[in-house]
Formats: C-alpha cells, sequence, structure tokens
C-alpha cells in the first residue's frame, strides 16, 4: 500500500467525516446534545441556565445602581474641589441652617 498518494488523505477525511456523522446519530438517537465542527454541542441548553441568567441580571441591576451613587458622589466631590472655597463655604452654612 502506498501511503503518499491522494487517495490516502482523501480516505482519512471521508473516515473522520463518517464517524463524526455516526457520532452524533447516536447521541441524537440517545436523547443527548449534537456536536457542530468544532466538538461543541448545539441544540439543548443547561437546565441552570435560566438561573445563572437570572443571578446575573439581578446582580447586573445592583452594580449599575452601585455605578449611579458613586457617579454622583463623584460629581459632588468634583464640584467641592473645584469651587471656590468661599461659595462651598456658603453653601453648608446654609445646609446646617435648615
Amino acid at each position: 500500500m502506498h501511503f503518499g498518494g491522494p487517495f490516502f488523505v482523501i480516505a482519512i477525511v471521508a473516515i473522520s467525516c463518517g464517524a463524526w456523522l455516526i457520532n452524533n446519530w447516536i447521541r441524537a438517537k440517545h436523547g443527548y446534545s449534537i456536536s457542530d465542527d468544532w466538538g461543541r454541542n448545539i441544540g439543548k441548553e443547561m437546565p441552570e441556565a435560566g438561573r445563572k441568567v437570572d443571578l446575573l441580571t439581578n446582580e447586573n441591576a445592583r452594580l449599575t445602581g452601585m455605578v449611579t451613587r458613586l457617579e454622583e458622589r463623584i460629581a459632588v466631590l468634583e464640584r467641592i474641589a473645584t469651587d471656590p472655597a468661599v461659595r462651598t463655604a456658603q453653601e453648608i452654612e446654609q445646609l446646617r441652617n435648615r
């Protein structure tokens, strides 16, 4: 048998494709998710994926609120740092008198 010809390469490609098809057929027959060309599962999602999405959505909302509050605080600190001292002192006195 001569291994240097193109038929050997074609045979390896054909065997690989056939094995992939048989593998996916067996997986689909038994209820497992099938895989794409790169071995990643497609089709059925993980059962806990919905719960993870909910947790991440809640955490995202919490962090967005925290960032908003921090931006407001930074804006106040920037205003205090850049405003003249006399006006800042007057505003503090006005707040004390309330």
